[in-house]
């Protein structure tokens, strides 16, 4: 049994996700963790909200909340859809957690022994109306490039240009509306990045097997330009993280909190602390996940995450671990994905634009919108969302090739044989033919799994479904059943079992609709199909099942054309 760490990037707090923020990262995690527990292995699967920096503060200030009790909200919120959309985790957490502020201090205090962090005297927008320093994104103001009138101070929605605040004409505070700006000094706290290159490049040369979308972003990132370059780790905010150096205050840094980019992937060590202590169990219980020395030398880390976060995670989170000098796991795949863009368009969370999680499970059950984003999961490139191939996909891949199986089994076996598993007859060379083809089948599926090569592994289970079809069509027990029954037992005995092998197949895609095979074939068995004779065994004559429920209905034109319409604007 081998054990498997897995975490999916922290979604931000400020708001609930569209589909694309689901797809990056967390449901290809769900499945990767999904499957491996169906392995047979061990898992933790992490992951939390994100929930200091501008945005929160910015969020919770318009609906008039304490920036403490917006992100609470927000985090029953984030984790109800999560749970709506069938995601596994072991532990849900949240970044504001005393755990989170412990470690984040902690790896402080321990960069600054270790002369990485530096402080750094410079000049930011101070806004006298707010009594406070801005950060860039709290300053908006009109793009010199297209003249949008709401641009940011690092980059302007509308034209994607980079910016500074400097740059923004009739820059104004994007908390009280004030244009009585001035720019004064203050000091932070940088991390010595660039202290490091040379190690975090020896260590990313040494991932021989990332995907190339992960290598070539971080070697973007180390060498263009003047490479690797240090990075500020705290802000003048009133929300986050007070700046210590593990136990002790830090001085000259009063009021002072680590910036979000920071303390947010310590997060993904602190939620297992989180857990242990939700169970009630003492930190060996979390440190064997993450301590090296305490046994995480023998876990397998894979994280999961959208390309925009790739350098976090690729050098800025190596770094503070690296640079600890404690024996902190580090990962050992980065699983990264392109964008998933919507109907000629990108999907946007600040704009409203798109399908967002609340509004898919209001009008589909989760299954439907887990199958369509992993077999179209935007691995190797971009790919888009269009109501039309969602309709097609589901329709065919789900309704007419698994639930239209299941459907014809289960009521051809009531209609002639009763609601049990039929006796008599046995296998011949069809049987014996197919049995090898699935056995083929099924160790393809397993190898693109433990490759997390999604797409490819949602074909192959595919190929597997239709492959059951197929021998339905050639068998036709309907047709065997007038003239030899007993052989027409034995075929329509296969088929059920199929329908429980399918079940265990498709669990980490479509887990209601395996759960709901599974209760038809009266067993809770899940046992991975190791030898697929045996499995197709499994149901043993007598053994009783149920006819269920359609599986999947299909989506019609109306209701097609009607989501078109409803989901084209921007979500208010």
């Amino acid at each position: 049994m081998a054990r498997h760490l897995i975490t999916s990037a922290i979604p931000y707090i400020n708001g609930i996700k569209h589909l694309g923020n689901l797809v990056g990262s967390q449901l290809p995690a769900d499945l990767y963790a999904r499957y491996q527990r169906a392995r047979g292995h061990e898992v933790m699967f992490l992951c939390a909200t994100d929930e200091h920096g501008t945005p929160a503060e910015l969020a919770a200030a318009k609906t008039g909340e304490p920036v403490a009790e917006y992100c609470a909200r927000m985090h029953k919120v984030q984790s109800d859809l999560a749970e709506g959309f069938r995601l596994s985790f072991d532990h849900f957490g949240r970044s504001s957690s005393p755990q989170n502020h412990r470690l984040t201090q902690h790896f402080a205090g321990r960069l600054h022994a270790a002369g990485l962090i530096e402080e750094v005297t410079e000049k930011q927008v101070y806004s006298k109306a707010d009594g406070r320093f801005l950060p860039d994104r709290y300053i908006e103001g009109t793009c010199p490039n297209c003249g949008y009138d709401k641009a940011r101070g690092d980059q302007c929605e509308n034209c994607t240009k980079q910016l500074d605040p400097t740059d923004l004409i009739d820059p104004r505070s994007a908390i009280s509306g004030s244009t009585d700006l001035e720019v004064r000094e203050t000091t932070h706290l940088y991390l010595r990045q660039s202290l490091m290159r040379d190690q975090l490049s020896d260590w990313i040369d040494s991932k021989t097997d990332w995907p190339i979308l992960t290598t070539s972003i971080a070697r973007k990132w180390l060498n263009d330009g003047d490479g690797l370059q240090d990075r500020g780790i705290t802000r003048d905010l009133d929300w986050g993280i007070p700046v210590k150096r593990g136990d002790e205050d830090w001085p000259g840094m009063d009021g002072k909190v680590f910036y979000v980019w920071f303390d947010a992937p310590i997060e993904y060590i602190a939620c297992a602390a989180e857990w242990a202590e939700a169970h009630s169990l003492d930190d060996s219980a979390w440190e064997r996940w993450w301590r090296t020395e305490r046994g995480a030398d023998d876990v397998r880390y894979t994280q999961f995450m959208g390309k925009d976060n790739v350098p976090f995670h690729t050098l800025s989170f190596p770094a503070t671990i690296l640079g600890s000098g404690e024996d902190w796991k580090l990962v050992d795949y980065i699983k990264s994905f392109n964008y998933l863009n919507y109907d000629g368009g990108q999907f946007s969370t600040s704009q409203g634009r798109g399908v967002f999680m609340d509004q898919a499970l209001e009008i589909l059950p989760a299954d439907y919108w887990r199958w369509w984003l992993l077999s179209h999961a935007p691995e190797s490139s971009d790919s888009e969302f269009t109501w039309e191939n969602f309709q097609q996909s589901v329709n065919k891949d789900l309704a007419d090739v698994l639930g239209n199986f299941v459907s014809r089994v289960t009521k051809f076996c009531r209609s002639k044989f009763g609601e049990a598993v039929p006796d008599g007859g046995e296998m011949r060379a069809r049987e014996r033919a197919l049995i090898d083809d699935l056995g083929d089948r099924i160790r393809t599926y397993q190898a693109h799994m433990d490759a997390i090569e999604v797409r490819k592994a949602s074909q192959e289970l595919r190929a597997i479904w239709v492959a059951g079809n197929e021998y339905l069509q050639e068998a036709a027990p309907w047709s065997t059943y007038k003239e030899d029954p007993e052989q027409a037992a034995a075929q329509i005995r296969l088929a059920l079992n199929l329908i429980r092998l399918y079940a265990v197949l498709s669990a980490p895609f479509i887990p209601d609709a395996s759960e709901t095979m599974l209760t038809a074939m009266h067993t809770a068995d899940t046992d991975w199909p190791d030898d697929v004779a045996q499995a197709l065994a499994h149901l043993e004559p007598g053994h009783a099942f149920s006819v269920p429920e359609v599986l999947f209905t299909k989506i019609t034109d109306e209701q097609r054309e009607d989501w078109e319409t409803r989901f084209s604007g921007t979500r208010t």
